[in-house]
């Protein structure tokens, strides 16, 4: 399995904007789906964005469908999570995650890799 740490996360105003980043450890990162999801207080974990090993394909959850931008680096063994015209519902604590199957609806068990997370708050 590959090792993931999350970095990035922060206390920022509403409409501003977040960089997420993902740094994995191994050589096996460019053979890698990986993902985002995220966790508010008292709610379920969720999807929030995935992309395949090449980034020729990615998908959003619809809530943040035109905000968010994932990308990666496979030179430097990072995903990132661009964040934009974030909103107080966005608060959460926000996951990386590694899995090796890509698909249009990604889950939770399609990945078997995840970081310990990192807190975006979103104040009003």
């Amino acid at each position: 399995q590959v090792q993931l740490v999350e970095s990035g996360g922060g206390l920022v105003q509403a409409g501003g904007s977040l960089r997420l980043s993902c740094a994995a450890s191994g050589n096996t990162f460019s053979t890698y789906v990986m993902g985002w999801f995220r966790q508010a207080p008292g709610k379920e974990r969720e999807f929030v964005a995935a992309i395949g090993w090449s980034a020729s394909s990615a998908y959003y959850a619809s809530s943040v469908k035109g905000r968010f931008t994932i990308s990666r680096d496979n030179a430097k063994n990072t995903v990132y999570l661009q964040m934009n015209s974030l909103q107080p519902e966005d608060t959460a604590i926000f996951y990386c995650a590694a899995g090796r199957v890509l698909t249009t609806t990604p889950r939770g068990e399609h990945f078997g890799s995840w970081g310990q997370g990192t807190q975006v708050t979103v104040s009003s």
